[in-house]
């Protein structure tokens, strides 16, 4: 063995205590870390010829790296709509990367953690209390489960037409329909060989809504004289949490011949409100839905869950079947993720989201959502009461979307959001709404509290008067 792996080894205690005192102190300390970094990046270095060993290699990162490091899973940290990561989801991430799993088997000889991820893909089902007709999987985001979910679609819209796509390619257009879907929905479109350009734009809702318009949808599908599509339906778009009219979208599936796809990466944990979770009535008629769980499940990054109706396993397994191991046998009778989803080497992301919900159950998400939910409404009342800010679009949930009340120029929204973020004090990200630029906050990360939004207002005051 080689000597630095084999001093490693032997020292690996000790390694491992230094590691877990500098987390501590990251976790300690996170309400004073600031939440950009000023630091100036270093200059890449080399390989080593020999290496430094785990101790020395550790002292390196601190002295180049560890000072850029930001309290992205802080409670102040507002943008791009992250959670922090759970004290019971920390243990399950370590135990996941110790014990090294790849989980695709459920039974037979070898790894079989991937029962540890079909029980929580269960616990996510009760969570939201869905039912348990549907057949999911941890990817790595929500880019990867809207990609896996459309990829069904996909086969499913080749299967009306008699063809299959997955081994044949895409011979015509996909009517895709849709009206605010995220970014990573029209990028998987891309990677599908759908075309990111070809969907059908559906109108939204009058005012100040992103939600699909009912009635120009069934104007769009009429128009399409009774062709399977594809209809994109957002549970949260991610400005404003807008949800889409799941109860109207039932009852055109019921005329209609498509399938129903439901981005809720964020949006769908307005099921553990118990005063917000109407928005979500009869989303469980989805063909599929994307959740994303380091965002409010509040786990560690790279973890994402898509389910897919039972009813469509033979055109998942079509879609991603490992044709080059014929050793798994039938992929219907044994069940195996390689022949459920995108990659075939993945490390144990649901440990984690197991921990967390094991140890919180439905009580602590439950109140993780709904305090994040009160301090979006408490943030609101503080831009509606200010002289200096107005809000763009009523509060629906967790997202704030706000601009200058003074009729502001692009500079001086740019110049103030600068030096707001560049404080260190708070994060948030630019956006449009309406064509207009403006400022989003998302509140999803559990340790936020009110004492967070009241020191980040009295900021944005400082700053504005001083612009």
């Amino acid at each position: 063995m080689n000597k630095l792996l084999q001093s490693d080894l032997s020292e690996l205690e000790s390694l491992l205590e230094k590691v877990k005192s500098q987390g501590l102190d990251y976790i300690n300390t996170i309400d004073d870390r600031p939440t950009s970094s000023h630091q100036k990046i270093p200059e890449t270095l080399g390989l080593d010829k020999q290496g430094l060993g785990g101790r020395e290699t550790l002292q390196l990162f601190n002295e180049r790296f560890e000072p850029l490091i930001v309290s992205s899973s802080g409670p102040r940290f507002w943008g791009y709509v992250i959670g922090g990561s759970t004290p019971a989801s920390i243990m399950g991430d370590w135990l996941a990367s110790i014990y090294d799993q790849n989980p695709q088997a459920i039974k037979g000889t070898g790894d079989i953690s991937a029962n540890i991820e079909l029980e929580t893909i269960q616990l996510i089902l009760d969570l939201f209390d869905l039912p348990k007709s549907y057949v999911g999987g941890f990817v790595t985001g929500a880019t990867m489960s809207n990609f896996t979910c459309l990829a069904v679609a996909r086969q499913w819209i080749g299967k009306t037409a008699g063809k299959d796509f997955a081994k044949e390619g895409i011979t015509e257009k996909i009517p895709v329909l849709t009206a605010t879907p995220h970014s990573s929905a029209i990028k998987s479109l891309a990677l599908l060989g759908m075309g990111s350009n070809n969907i059908v734009k559906i109108k939204t809702i009058e005012g100040h809504r992103e939600a699909i318009s009912i009635d120009d949808l069934e104007a769009q599908i009429k128009k399409l004289n009774g062709r399977p599509f594809i209809l994109i339906s957002s549970a949260g778009t991610v400005n404003t949490v807008d949800f889409d009219d799941f109860k109207a979208i039932k009852k055109l599936k019921e005329t209609y011949n498509f399938w129903w796809h439901t981005d809720a990466a964020f949006g769908g944990f307005a099921a553990c409100s118990n005063t917000h979770k109407h928005f979500l009535e009869d989303w469980d008629y989805s063909d599929s839905i994307t959740l994303d769980c380091h965002k409010w499940l509040n786990v560690p990054y790279e973890s994402a869950v898509f389910l897919v109706k039972e009813e469509h396993r033979l055109l998942q397994t079509e879609s991603f079947q490992n044709s080059n191991a014929p050793y798994l046998g039938d992929p219907l009778e044994n069940f195996n993720y390689l022949n459920f989803l995108p990659e075939n080497s993945r490390r144990l992301k649901a440990l984690p989201a197991w921990f967390s919900l094991r140890a919180y159950g439905k009580e602590g998400y439950t109140s993780i959502v709904e305090n994040s939910i009160g301090l979006g409404q408490y943030f609101g009342k503080k831009i509606e009461e200010s002289h200096d800010f107005k809000l763009l679009a009523p509060v629906r949930l967790n997202n704030i979307v706000f601009n200058l009340k003074r009729k502001p120029n692009q500079n001086v929204l740019d110049a103030f959001l600068n030096q707001l973020n560049g404080s260190g004090k708070v994060f948030m990200t630019p956006t449009f709404y309406h064509d207009e630029k403006a400022i989003r906050a998302s509140f999803v990360n559990w340790r936020t509290t009110e004492k967070d939004v009241d020191l980040v207002c009295e900021e944005m005051q400082r700053i504005i008067n001083a612009i």
